[in-house]
């Protein structure tokens, strides 16, 4: 006898308020869009990566997620792992890990090297896994991770779900 996921009906979108977006309006496949907001991960007490010239990618059901460009990171923090995945829209991706003193986090941060076409400008941007960093901020607003272990989308005020990510969600 074969087992199969449960999954949970697609859910009601939560009805943004003024300066809110909701992720249910976002467009799926996914697009890519700049920002020119104050983005900053902090590990272990450094400034792992800030800037303002960095780039959001949006899907249906998913918070945002930042992307930073490399000018903007600091590169001794991170080590290339030899572990790779591929978007079906956004193309080719490895993974790095972060150590930051006596810190270290296994393949926290990615960044695309064979980017689609329509995602060629995030070209070795790196995104980053906020749950495990001390604090990641978009505009001085501290982030909420996305749910579970894949996503790597950060939920702030102006953003409202329900957010793909947590258990029962992988058939939305």
């Amino acid at each position: 006898m074969l087992n199969f996921p449960q999954f949970s009906s697609k859910p009601q979108p939560i009805p943004p308020q003024p300066g809110q977006e909701s992720v249910w309006d976002y467009p799926r496949p996914a697009i890519w869009q700049p920002t020119d907001q104050l983005i900053q991960v902090i590990c272990n007490g450094v400034t792992l990566a800030e800037t303002h010239q960095g780039k959001r990618v949006l899907e249906t059901s998913h918070p945002p997620t930042y992307y930073i460009p490399p000018e903007d990171v600091q590169p001794e923090y991170l080590e290339a792992t030899a572990h790779q995945t591929r978007c079906e829209w956004k193309g080719r991706c490895r993974y790095f890990n972060v150590t930051v003193g006596d810190r270290s986090l296994p393949q926290v941060a990615w960044q695309y090297i064979d980017p689609t076409p329509p995602f060629a400008d995030l070209l070795n941007h790196f995104a980053f896994y906020a749950g495990p960093m001390d604090a990641c901020y978009v505009g001085g607003e501290r982030v909420t991770p996305q749910d579970g272990q894949f996503y790597g989308g950060w939920i702030t005020a102006s953003v409202v779900g329900p957010f793909k990510g947590g258990p029962g969600t992988m058939g939305w």
